[in-house]
C-alpha cells in the first residue's frame, strides 16, 4: 500500500499543505471519518488550532460505526465538532437513483454546512477529495466546484498513498483504514434507493467485517447480493465455515441468492455500467 510512496514528495507537499492551511486563517472541514477528512482535519488542526471546525453529517447512508469514531476522534485530540442529521431521502429525485444522485447529496449536504458556518460566523468550508479522485465517474466533484468547497488535498497534489503514509507517521489510527463509500452506492442507478435496502446492505457488510474481512461491499441486486471483498481474501470466503455463516447471514436480511464476485474490491464498481 505504501511501497510505491516517496516520503520526500510526500513531506513536500505537507510542507505546502500546512502553507494553504495557515493561509485561511479559520476552517470548517467536512469530516466523515475517512482516511482522507482525517488526515485534513488533523493538519489544519496542527495549524489554525481552535478555529478549526469539524462537520459530520448523521445519515442513514452511512453505519454507526463511521460516525462513532468520528466523534471519538474529534473528542480525543479536542476539536470542536458539530454533527447534523441529514436526509437524503428526503431530496427531490434522490431516492430514484439517478446518475447525478452524488452531485444532488453533495449540493445539499454543502448547503446544510453552509449555513452552520453562516451561524459559526465563518466562511471556509474544506473536503477531503485527494489527487487521485479525479479518476472514475464522481459527479459530486461538481457540487465542491459549484458551492465553492475548498479541497487543500487536492490543491497540493497529494495522493491517497501520500496520505496514508504521512497519516501512519503521525499516528492517526485511520492510516491503514479501509476505504468506504456511502451505501446508495450498494445500489444499482435507476433501481430506487429505500431505507430497507440501506439496511440490508449495511448490516451484512457488517457481518463481513465481524468476520475478519478487511474490505468488504455487499452489492443490491433486488434479491442477489453480490459481495466483494479483497481478492487475497477469496479463498477464505470459500472455507466452510465462513461460507455457512455468511450464506445464512445474508439470507436474514431479505436476500434469496449470495454470490461472490471473482473480480473482488474494486471502487466504483457499479459505475462500469455507465456509458461513458
Amino acid at each position: 500500500m505504501l511501497n510505491d510512496q516517496t516520503p520526500e514528495a510526500a513531506h513536500l507537499k505537507l510542507k505546502r499543505l500546512r502553507e494553504v492551511l495557515k493561509d485561511l486563517r479559520h476552517l470548517a472541514v467536512a469530516f466523515s471519518g475517512g482516511v482522507d477528512s482525517t488526515f485534513l482535519l488533523y493538519v489544519a488542526h496542527q495549524e489554525l488550532g481552535v478555529k478549526v471546525l469539524a462537520l459530520t453529517a448523521m445519515s442513514a447512508f452511512y453505519p454507526d460505526r463511521e460516525s462513532e469514531e468520528a466523534v471519538a476522534f474529534a473528542k480525543a485530540h479536542g476539536i470542536r465538532h458539530i454533527t447534523c442529521a441529514v436526509d437524503e431521502l428526503a431530496i427531490a429525485g434522490f431516492a430514484d437513483n439517478p446518475l447525478n444522485r452524488c452531485y444532488l447529496c453533495k449540493h445539499n449536504l454543502f448547503g446544510v454546512f453552509d449555513k452552520i458556518l453562516s451561524e459559526q460566523g465563518m466562511t471556509h468550508l474544506a473536503e477531503g477529495s485527494n489527487a487521485d479522485d479525479t479518476g472514475d465517474y464522481r459527479p459530486g466533484m461538481t457540487a465542491v466546484k459549484e458551492m465553492n468547497v475548498l479541497s487543500p488535498l487536492r490543491e497540493v497534489g497529494m495522493t491517497k498513498g501520500e496520505i496514508r503514509l504521512l497519516s501512519m507517521e503521525m499516528g492517526l489510527p485511520t492510516w491503514d483504514k479501509p476505504s468506504f463509500a456511502c451505501l446508495a452506492s450498494r445500489i444499482p442507478y435507476g433501481e430506487k434507493i429505500t431505507r430497507e435496502k440501506l439496511e440490508a446492505v449495511g448490516a451484512c457488510e457488517q457481518l463481513l467485517i465481524d468476520a475478519g474481512f478487511r474490505q468488504a461491499r455487499v452489492r443490491h441486486h433486488g434479491k442477489l447480493a453480490r459481495i466483494e471483498v479483497n481478492p487475497e481474501e477469496l479463498p477464505k470466503m470459500l472455507l466452510p465455515e465462513n461460507r455457512a455463516t455468511i450464506v445464512s447471514g445474508v439470507k436474514k436480511h431479505g436476500f434469496a441468492y449470495v454470490t461472490v464476485d471473482l473480480q473482488g474490491y474494486r471502487t466504483g464498481s457499479m459505475n462500469e455500467t455507465i456509458q461513458q
